[in-house]
């Protein structure tokens, strides 16, 4: 696969078949991952693969207890704006995420594999971040879809206790991303234009660069 079909196509695909992911493309997704960037090439990352349908549904309610949490509060208002103004283009856009994440909250349980990516004793996500965008990358190349969420970030200590994670040694949870053959369709996500998100050497001093049209795919 072209790396720009995989840069410009691999977006959050939440919803999923059941089907395993095989031992195979699982290896693949994290050789990839261990090939990342790391702080200092430290490596002071593991990656925890979870499949077990008993961990699953001791995670499923913590999950959908969260994503009602950002429904009520973080996302409140965008969600009642959507709701008032449902034909507004910006409330379809929204409430189209909106039944996707929540679809993903709802069918937890049945989602084939999530990886669980831990950095020691590092909460900027310098050190592990990369790893998990080449993960997803990779994921992407197979056809697999993938979907970083931080959500069960607001029951850490509870899911750190579920996953069995040594609670003194510095381990911090990254996010959970999930992985699994896509009931969509891949494409190209509309985007704020470049120019209006990019500045150079100052703040909010035009950086210069026009986009107008996606890059990819090339005529």
């Amino acid at each position: 696969m072209d790396i720009f079909e995989a840069l410009y196509t691999t977006r959050a695909m939440r919803r999923v078949t059941t089907e395993p992911v095989s031992a195979e493309i699982q290896a693949s997704i994290m050789d990839a991952a261990i090939r990342a960037p790391s702080g200092g090439n430290q490596q002071n990352w593991r990656f925890l693969l979870v499949d077990s349908p008993e961990i699953k549904a001791a995670l499923g309610p913590l999950y959908r207890e969260a994503m009602v949490f950002l429904w009520d509060h973080v996302y409140k208002p965008q969600l009642d704006a959507a709701i008032a103004a449902p034909e507004a283009p910006e409330s379809i856009q929204f409430l189209k995420v909106q039944s996707s994440a929540q679809w993903l909250a709802d069918h937890f349980e049945e989602v084939p594999l999530y990886l669980f990516p831990f950095a020691q004793n590092d909460t900027s996500g310098g050190s592990i971040y990369p790893a998990v965008w080449s993960a997803m990358l990779a994921a992407r190349a197979h056809g697999i879809g993938s979907c970083l969420t931080m959500v069960l970030a607001l029951h850490g200590p509870q899911i750190l206790e579920v996953l069995e994670v040594p609670a003194d040694e510095g381990w911090n949870m990254a996010g959970c991303v999930s992985f699994g053959h896509p009931i969509g369709r891949w494409g190209v996500a509309v985007r704020q234009p470049v120019d209006e998100v990019t500045f150079r050497n100052t703040w909010g001093s035009h950086a210069g660069l026009s986009v107008v049209e996606p890059r990819w795919p090339r005529p």
